[in-house]
């Protein structure tokens, strides 16, 4: 699991729990449900009426990109590169073909079988940035999916609190059940403030950092692909594509020796 993401989730739940047990709350207490029943369930059926049956299945998916994803390979990726724009440079552009067949990443080989048939440079570029566009707007879904429970998860705790409340007057007649049944009714809203803020925002924030880092490695890459193109020098391309990487790490690519990695 994602470090930053378990320790922020743990924390979150944490705090919440351990502010009960400092103001002497009981977490029995906390304990309904019911309310859990419509947090949970309302939530999860006013997001299936916002998108399509496909759509939401793949929340799954997404719950496993924005917790166990690894880091990308960023580095690793522009030492490929380079190999490839010195291969390039050496044998031709028709020697990287068999490379393009092995390649386990969809858009990478795409580009360079691209390069490989000789296509022009614009249209490669034309290509590339349509498929990352197509895959950008894929992927923002898990985001919005995530956003939308986090939209109605507490308006569903309003909801349970009202029907606990009502439930509460109910028992006017009897004053010590009226007050238990209205601090059970907030418990409602309690989970839906919780259900938002501790798990659905921010795991669609993670999901929209996990998609802003992917595209820098697309985009790092479609570079990289027009420079093999153009036949650029190796060196050249190690010091382009290097500024897409965190500071720390350019230094361990300009200084490596072109083909060390090969």
């Amino acid at each position: 699991m994602d470090l930053a993401t378990a320790i922020g989730l743990v924390l979150g739940v944490g705090a919440l729990l351990g502010t009960a047990l400092l103001e002497g709350t009981h977490l029995s207490a906390l304990i309904n449900i019911p309310a859990l029943v419509l947090i949970v369930g309302g939530s999860v059926g006013a997001t299936l009426t916002s998108f399509s049956l496909s759509d939401f299945l793949r929340l799954p998916a997404f719950l496993r990109e924005a917790l166990f994803a690894p880091p990308l390979p960023l580095a690793e990726r522009v030492r490929q590169l380079v190999d490839l724009a010195q291969k390039a440079r050496r044998d031709g552009l028709l020697a990287l073909e068999e490379d393009a067949r092995s390649l386990d990443d969809p858009f990478l080989q795409k580009g360079l079988q691209l390069v490989v048939d000789g296509t022009e440079p614009e249209v490669v570029h034309a290509v590339l940035e349509s498929e990352l566009a197509a895959w950008e707007e894929r992927e923002k879904v898990g985001e919005g999916l995530f956003m939308s429970l986090g939209g109605y998860a507490p308006t569903m705790g309003i909801m349970g609190a009202v029907l606990g409340l009502m439930h509460a007057l109910g028992q006017s007649d009897d004053p010590k059940k009226m007050a238990h049944a209205i601090a059970v009714a907030f418990v409602a809203t309690l989970y839906g403030v919780g259900f938002a803020n501790l798990i659905c925002l921010p795991l669609a924030g993670k999901l929209k950092a996990r998609l802003a880092e992917r595209r820098v490695l697309y985009e790092l890459t479609m570079a990289g692909i027009l420079a093999i193109q153009a036949g650029e020098n190796p060196r050249l391309v190690a010091e382009k594509l290097s500024s897409y990487l965190p500071p720390s790490e350019r230094s361990k690519i300009t200084e490596q020796p072109v083909g060390a990695a090969a």
